[in-house]
């Protein structure tokens, strides 16, 4: 017969294989029948060997669920707004654009039913029931994640926000790892005895939601307190020294039909027995330089004046509007004394929009705003700062500061903080 030490030891080693089998996802990054299998079958294992489990290793798989689910919850708790798009793309990519309303509020709940639920885990509170949800949940996301997987009708379904991002077939494997540690806690509910009674946990359950939603609002509210994103303050958003572009020609041999590619200018161009002999197929070029920027800039006749804008040495504001139609207008005066103190000193100051320009027009016009106006993506403008209108300023490409437009700074404040000293 087994010990009850080898049994342990089995069961361990179950857990760690598991655990492995996380690590790899990392590594694969797209459809993978075999991982899928293995995964699978780790699943079934879990369930079948459930009543194996002892009390430590179950308390230590239900604690790394919790922890899994509460730190989940808190990256896109942190930016809900980014849940909030990443929602209205689903209702888009499934034809319920009628919902599209409802995709902030939905976020808001469902981070918090995320950290919640991980925060009942891991303090053990009303295990059955918790379980119970859990397990709901991961049903239903799972196999979200799976039809993601298989026709990608969203890219990214943000399950870790922008903190961590994952291809489609990754967050399948991800959920697929968390379902089978679920099963050793889910199938041992009923072995585990309660650590708190009924008025204290219902008392934490409630502390843990108000808390939870009330951080929610005060990130929609103001900025992100963390930004995971790139455009987030220290970013330098341009090249110091940028490296040459690199020229890829291809030629085809006349007589064998043999192709040949060669890096400009390192080929025969000054041969001509070689050139009557091969001719030019197509050209390919590569930009060595790393990609730090995906924000385009354009003026009103097309011109891209991105490296105008960003790289500018001096002070650089941005006001950010990627529906102007949509912008909250109680921060108006605000925006004009700034940019007025901005003018009398010197300092650039632009409005970035993606709405045609006859909004534009007819907005300024109505405000009395005397700015000079560019136009950009709507998604990159919603990327760089979760604000309607928001501002960012930049130096020298560098991001020095960002504001949500119920914390615009006054130009006494910007000047103390960035000039004075």
């Amino acid at each position: 017969m087994v010990s009850t030490k080898s049994k342990s030891a089995l069961t361990w080693i179950f857990i760690l294989a598991v655990l492995l089998s996380g690590y790899l996802i990392r590594r694969i990054v797209d459809f993978n029948p075999l991982f899928i299998t293995l995964l699978t079958v780790e699943i079934i294992v879990a369930a079948f060997i459930n009543w194996r489990f002892n009390p430590l290793q179950v308390g230590v798989v239900r604690s790394m669920l919790g922890l899994l689910f509460i730190f989940s919850g808190f990256v896109k708790g942190v930016d809900p707004i980014g849940t909030q798009y990443r929602i209205a793309d689903y209702f888009i990519a499934f034809g319920t654009e009628w919902a599209i309303p409802y995709a902030l509020p939905l976020a808001v709940i469902l981070n918090a039913s995320e950290f919640v639920l991980g925060a009942m885990l891991l303090f053990n509170i009303r295990l059955r029931i918790t379980t119970w949800l859990v397990m709901i949940m991961m049903a239903f996301f799972t196999v979200t994640t799976f039809n993601d997987a298989l026709y990608n009708p969203v890219p990214d379904c943000g399950c870790f926000g922008d903190a961590i991002i994952l291809s489609n077939w990754q967050t399948f494997y991800k959920n697929l790892v968390i379902v089978s540690l679920l099963m050793i806690v889910f199938f041992s509910r009923n072995r585990i005895r309660f650590s708190y009674n009924q008025k204290v946990e219902y008392s934490l359950i409630i502390i843990f939601t108000l808390g939870f939603v009330w951080f929610e609002i005060f990130n929609i509210r103001h900025l992100p307190l963390i930004d995971f994103r790139d455009w987030k303050v220290g970013n330098k958003k341009i090249v110091e020294e940028k490296k040459p572009l690199k020229y890829y020609l291809t030629y085809k041999n006349r007589d064998t039909g043999k192709t040949q590619e060669y890096l400009s200018p390192n080929y025969p161009y000054d041969d001509s027995a070689w050139m009557s002999k091969w001719e030019f197929v197509k050209q390919r070029v590569i930009d060595p330089n790393p990609k730090v920027n995906n924000l385009a800039i354009e003026d009103e006749e097309g011109n891209d004046v991105t490296d105008q804008i960003i790289a500018n040495p001096d002070f650089q504001f941005m006001l950010i509007s990627y529906d102007i139609n949509r912008m909250n207008t109680k921060k108006t005066n605000d925006i004009r004394k700034l940019l007025s103190k901005c003018n009398e000193d010197g300092y650039s100051f632009v409005m970035l929009t993606s709405s045609i320009p006859e909004e534009v027009h007819s907005f300024l016009n109505k405000y009395d705003l005397d700015i000079d106006y560019y136009f950009a993506d709507d998604v990159s403008l919603e990327a760089m700062i979760r604000a309607n209108p928001g501002l960012v300023l930049l130096k020298n490409g560098v991001v020095l500061g960002k504001w949500h437009y119920n914390d615009f700074p006054s130009y006494e404040d910007f000047k103390q903080k960035f000039v004075d000293n």
